[in-house]
């Protein structure tokens, strides 16, 4: 991209996104010389963060750590990352908690994002990556499977790969609660309740399997496992699952026929597949879908490195590379880069959401959070601010006064993407280079500076001896070299000059990976394997008090928590506020007018928001989008129950009651919050 004085932005022709930009994109340039920036460290004192030198916010940092790590052991102090930062800040990262805090607990909000369909694909095909082929390869295919995914308004750069598909012939089969732009592609759009794919996809195995209509040549040469998967959705009939997601039985044959009938399928999941405390087997049901007809499977990554940040090391069960902290040999490899013996290396630490738990039971005393605004992001968000408010010594780096930044003991002003060289890796294993094209505000510093003065003020300044990213991506490569993500072979060089590099890249001379399971799948036998997904329901399901569901995502016009998107005065006058879409029918025969106000309660918090009719959603199913903090953060009323196998929360389905607002009085909280529509 080009940058002009005045902050508008020019997109520049890229393999990716053929020289597009989306609106996000485009308006980016104005965060730069926003008023909102931060320009000087704050230090909270008297209960107030004020202005503070970098000298002095730099020793109230590393003294808390000190103190916390003397008193409490080095497992008092955690790091909370993000999936938006550069894979060499993700890197460090990591680093820096295990080296530098020596502490095990390091996750990110990734955890949030692609834990479920990473650990999925680890357990199926034995590698995690978003795309196992180029984006180039999308209009091959004569039916595309979505499910979760809105990718019109979370994925925009994408659309342009599906609707020349559709122009060419591919039919797509939209699951979605919502009929979204997205689902105007669809030859058939599911419009299951929230939290029912499981049902759904283990059904369509079962009626495929019932109809032999499967690619048994692929699965006898390729796979390994069907009988035990086949034999967990025994009794999964269109019957059965109709009566649970809310479709026909006809709609479920239907899909069934139109898999079938593709000569070379492709199926996706996006987070609303997989954000439940079922995610992990929801993903799998998908994938043994695909491995049963011979088809390709991926998963839609949720942010700018989402895919690049887990590999980088910035998980709590992950090294640099899909290294695994158990495995001695990756603990080794590591250790010989960082220069430490590998009993140095701490252990598998605490998920995201393990970590805030631990904060609100006192176990983690400190914790340092760059990239990530863990309030507003966190199901049930009242207890996680009250936790964070609580705790001894939160440090936080983030350009802007987040939610978060302002229960913090330490905030240090950082830099933007732009302000940074960096890499990042998208959602098809392709390293991108990303050149800084402005500089940090006079007051703020790089994000790399910062961290090597907090781990040389911290006595561990040895292991942070960089002066440029480059410097860090050439240490992450030998880091990386011979892991499942192997990044040796890609060097800044390569990037500069513009090749198209997919990891695994073992070496210099070698062209990378686009497509990694041409010759087999990377399991100790060389074939995927099916793994059972026997149904469970959703954590929590609408009753006689919370008879509703309430699911959340994302709108054009916003991102994530939206500390940076909401500052702009372009989105926010497209999309201003949260608004709660309400199928015409449920909204009338609730006495709710378009555009007026009404509640919405779960069992953890109440929120008012602003009335949306919308025909295309389910009239037993609500959606408020969540990129907004405080009393409107949608993630106040959801379901923090945990996916067992990766820590992912149950985002995407909440029990909830909805009723007009009646007067302008305040309504109390589970948290004891105060909650005013009048605010609206």
């Amino acid at each position: 991209m080009q940058l002009h004085a005045d902050g508008t932005v020019k997109p520049l022709p890229h393999p990716i996104n053929k020289g597009r930009l989306c609106v996000l994109g485009l308006t980016s340039g104005e965060l730069l010389g926003h008023t909102h920036r931060l320009r000087t460290p704050l230090v909270r004192k008297k209960g107030q963060l004020e202005p503070a030198s970098w000298e002095e916010a730099l020793e109230v940092a590393v003294e808390g750590f000190r103190r916390i790590a003397a008193r409490h052991g080095n497992t008092a102090n955690a790091v909370y990352g993000g999936g938006s930062l550069s894979n060499e800040k993700a890197y460090l990262l990591g680093k820096f908690a295990r080296l530098v805090l020596k502490t095990p607990h390091v996750d990110y909000n990734g955890r949030y994002c692609m834990s479920a369909a990473a650990a999925a694909q680890n357990l199926a095909f034995g590698l995690d990556r978003g795309l196992n082929r180029p984006l180039a390869d999308l209009p091959r295919y004569d039916l595309i499977l979505l499910a979760g995914s809105n990718a019109a308004e979370t994925l925009p750069m994408l659309m342009p790969y599906f609707h020349q598909a559709k122009e060419g012939g591919t039919r797509f089969i939209v699951v979605d609660p919502r009929h979204t732009i997205t689902a105007n592609l669809a030859t058939l759009h599911l419009a299951l309740r929230p939290g029912t794919d499981l049902a759904v996809a283990n059904t369509l195995l079962h009626v495929l399997a019932k109809d032999h209509r499967l690619n048994y040549g692929f699965i006898a040469e390729h796979t390994r496992g069907l009988e035990k998967a086949l034999a967990a959705v025994e009794g999964c009939t269109p019957v059965w699952a109709a009566e649970i997601s809310g479709l026909t039985p006809y709609e479920i044959q239907q899909a069934a026929q139109l898999l079938a009938s593709a000569r070379k399928a492709l199926i996706l999941t996006g987070r609303g597949a997989d954000q439940n405390a079922r995610g992990v087997d929801t993903t799998l049901a998908y994938i043994n879908l695909a491995l049963a007809l011979g088809a390709d499977f991926g998963t839609l990554t949720g942010q700018a490195n989402g895919q690049g940040a887990r590999e980088m090391g910035l998980k709590a069960d992950q090294l640099p590379g899909y290294r695994s902290l158990e495995d001695p040999s990756d603990r080794l490899a590591v250790a010989r880069v960082w220069g430490i013996e590998p009993e140095q290396l701490p252990g598998k630490g605490y998920s995201a959401f393990e970590i805030l738990q631990a904060i609100a039971r006192g176990e983690i005393q400190g914790m340092l959070v760059m990239g990530a605004n863990p309030i507003p992001s966190s199901p049930h968000s009242d207890w996680v601010r009250d936790a964070l408010a609580r705790m001894e010594h939160l440090v936080v780096i983030d350009p802007f006064l987040s939610e978060t930044a302002r229960h913090a003991r330490v905030v240090l002003p950082g830099a933007l993407w732009v302000e940074e060289d960096g890499t990042t890796t998208n959602l098809e294993g392709r390293v991108v280079l990303r050149r800084a094209v402005h500089r940090p505000p006079i007051g703020a510093r790089g994000d790399l500076e910062i961290l090597r003065d907090l781990a040389v003020g911290l006595g561990a300044g040895q292991y942070f001896r960089y002066t440029n990213p480059r410097e860090v991506y050439d240490e992450l490569r030998l880091a990386t070299r011979g892991a499942k993500a192997d990044y040796y072979g890609i060097t800044w060089e390569r990037l500069e000059a513009g090749e198209e590099v997919f990891w695994p890249c073992p070496s210099e001379n070698r062209p990378g990976t686009p497509r990694p399971f041409a010759q087999g799948f990377p399991q100790a036998d060389g074939r995927a394997h099916f793994i059972p997904t026997p149904f469970r329901p959703s954590a929590e399901e609408p009753d006689g008090r919370y008879p509703l569901y309430l699911t959340t995502g994302r709108v054009l016009y916003h991102y994530l928590t939206g500390n940076h998107t909401r500052r702009l005065k372009r989105l926010i006058k497209k999309y201003p506020e949260p608004l709660l879409e309400v199928h015409p029918e449920t909204a009338q025969r609730l006495g709710l007018a378009e555009g007026g106000l009404a509640v919405v309660r779960s069992r953890r918090a109440r929120a008012c928001y602003r009335v949306r009719y919308n025909p295309k959603i389910r009239p037993d199913t609500l959606f408020v989008p969540f990129h907004w903090e405080g009393e409107r953060a949608i993630n106040r009323l959801i379901n923090p129950a945990l996916d067992p196998s990766c820590g992912m929360p149950e985002f995407k389905v909440a029990a909830v009651d909805l009723a007009p607002f009646t007067q302008p009085e305040t309504v109390a909280t589970a948290a004891d919050q105060e909650v005013s529509c009048t605010t609206l």
